[in-house]
């Protein structure tokens, strides 16, 4: 039997809270109290749920930028809080980040060239001709000039800026891409856009998402499957046809009633 891609299981974070007296035990917050779920290769798992819910913190222990208190994450069945610091570095190729904000997760100071083939400069078994070479295949496979290389990130609009820091996600060729509320910073007319390069992406590159987001109408357009998080645990999953015409925890459907409708224009029936 073929192991998924990733593997999260029993997923505990806690952190404690300043003391407020000196005599009395920190307090603790559980900021994930036991989250398990699996993606298969080439398939997009959803994580939704309000700020507060888990979801960023989840966001960094599989990208291997915080420790779990309990709990393993595998990626290809490696458990990647275990591998020493070498091996995570080279294993890291494998799995890459995509941020919310498309402007602040670009260096200003640097050329699109230098910020798409700083993942390949990291990994420091790469050659100079050959991370440009790389560069230019992704920065094309976003929908980007080549000679976009040599401009800066202030010269691109929100959804350009955005295709540029999944260009650089792209570079290393992983299998698993961490796209954290990957829209949410863009206009509504420019997610559709960057939402639809993700579907492209995938299906040229067979790439796995898990796509963290608070937007259900987001995770119904690219995932497979969806996950609701609340309070640390996830309190339903399934794909997202079912969840969102059949719900059955509250909360679930609290997140669907809050999900503004478009109102017919007056005169017209509703």
């Amino acid at each position: 039997m073929i192991a998924p891609l990733l593997q999260v299981d029993n997923l505990v974070r806690q952190y404690t809270l300043p003391r407020e007296k000196l005599l009395e035990a920190p307090g603790k917050v559980h900021a994930l109290n036991g989250v398990s779920f699996t993606v298969e290769a080439g398939r997009s798992l959803g994580i939704v749920g309000e700020s507060g819910s888990g979801k960023s913190t989840l966001a960094r222990l599989v990208m291997a930028l915080d420790h779990p208190t309990s709990g393993t994450v595998r990626l290809m069945g490696r458990d990647l809080h275990t591998l020493p610091r070498e091996e995570l570095r080279r294993a890291r190729r494998d799995f890459q980040m995509v941020f919310q904000d498309p402007y602040g997760s670009l260096d200003p100071r640097q050329s699109v060239r230098r910020i798409v083939a700083e993942p390949l400069s990291a990994q420091g078994d790469v050659s100079r001709d050959e991370q440009h070479a790389r560069a230019r295949e992704v920065i094309e496979a976003v929908g980007l000039r080549p000679n976009d290389l040599d401009k800066y990130p202030h010269e691109f609009s929100g959804g350009q800026r955005q295709r540029i820091a999944i260009a650089r996600a792209l570079i290393t060729r992983p299998r698993l891409i961490v796209a954290d509320e990957p829209v949410s910073a863009l206009d509504v007319s420019v997610q559709a856009q960057v939402l639809n390069l993700m579907q492209d992406l995938q299906a040229q590159f067979g790439i796995t998402y898990m796509l963290i987001s608070h937007d259900l109408a987001v995770v119904h357009h690219l995932c497979d499957d969806v996950a609701v998080l609340w309070q640390g645990r996830i309190v339903e999953q399934g794909p997202p046809e079912r969840l969102f015409e059949a719900a059955e925890h509250p909360y679930t459907r609290a997140l669907l009633a809050a999900v503004p409708k478009a109102e017919p224009p007056p005169g017209q029936p509703s």
